[in-house]
């Protein structure tokens, strides 16, 4: 079968062992990043199988009625909300998905950035390649408190290594975050605006959803410590559109390490967080990491390999 893998941008997919599943079959990687509709339509027209990778393309309704031999989208993880499941399911077209990918990849990205951040090690590491030695001090963990914005499987790991540092933990969100942070025997905020108050640390661990598209506001970072250092390696939508730049301009928060952006790829440097000297960026990397590639494209190269042997597997919808 032809199997089409869109939106590899990073050119990774190729080195994977888990590739070895798709042996027999005619794969096509695409590395356009962000391609236009037309020139995504004119890569994937011939596939029978599509393996999307996470959510970096919306297939709606208008660009899966101009796949004509599309048999099934085989995702990798598990969301599959950017795939319109009822233009689907008109069309005949079935959808399998795996499991979430380990949490562990994200919980030690957002420490790398933690530490990285307060501890100023690319600062100090180019300091030194052009013959400097470190002139200030960097900031300590210890005694410090670590807010947590949902305490769910990532935020419980987050909160563990901060409490492993002497740090206090206060944790904020829906009432299953509160109910496992009072279980832990960690503190809980009295509000949004109390946890972003009384931070130095503070990790976002929230879902995005239409509920939290934008629970961040401008209003709740102008609240932080001017020392706080903000941490976002979940979604950027969780924060209000230009907020967190204007903020970090007006020095509240201090600080801020950032993985995730509205619109991925950030080429040429053109992202207003790359011009400040208070942002720390990676490029959305927290799950660029090869164990966690394995598991992903391992689960969906499997369903894929299984539909096309006749045993599908997987399928969150079912054929007509």
């Amino acid at each position: 079968m032809i199997i089409a893998i869109p939106d590899d941008y990073h050119g990774l997919v190729h080195s994977l062992d888990c590739m070895q599943l798709l042996k027999g079959h005619d794969v096509r990687i695409h590395t356009d990043a962000a391609p236009p509709t037309a020139t995504l339509v004119k890569n994937l027209r011939d596939a029978e199988i599509i393996v999307p990778i996470r959510e970096r393309t919306q297939f709606t309704r208008e660009i899966i009625e101009q796949l004509p031999k599309l048999k099934l989208f085989s995702q990798t993880g598990r969301s599959c909300h950017h795939i319109n499941l009822e233009a689907c399911r008109d069309r005949g077209i079935a959808v399998a998905a795996g499991s979430h990918a380990s949490p562990y990849t994200v919980a030690e990205q957002t420490w790398a950035m933690i530490l990285g951040s307060l501890r100023e090690i690319p600062r100090e590491t180019a300091l030194m390649k052009s013959g400097g030695w470190r002139n200030r001090f960097s900031t300590g963990l210890k005694g410090k408190t670590l807010g947590v914005f949902g305490l769910g499987t990532i935020g419980k790991l987050v909160a563990a290594t901060g409490a492993s540092f002497g740090m206090r933990v206060l944790v904020w969100g829906r009432d299953s975050s509160l109910t496992a942070a009072r279980a832990a025997g960690y503190n809980t905020a009295a509000s949004q605006d109390d946890l972003f108050q009384q931070s130095d640390v503070l990790t976002l661990m929230v879902r995005l959803s239409k509920e939290t598209r934008g629970v961040v506001t401008a209003t709740h970072l102008a609240q932080m410590k001017t020392s706080a250092l903000l941490v976002n390696t979940a979604r950027a939508e969780l924060i209000a559109p230009g907020a967190l730049e204007a903020a970090l301009k007006l020095g509240r928060p201090g600080f801020a390490a950032v993985d995730v952006y509205e619109n991925e790829p950030v080429r040429n440097g053109e992202h207003p967080l790359l011009q400040l000297d208070n942002a720390l960026c990676t490029a959305h990397s927290a799950w660029l990491e090869l164990d966690t590639y394995e598991l992903y494209f391992g689960e969906a190269f499997a369903n894929a390999a299984a539909f096309a042997a006749g045993r599908p597997s997987g399928l969150v919808n079912a054929k007509k």
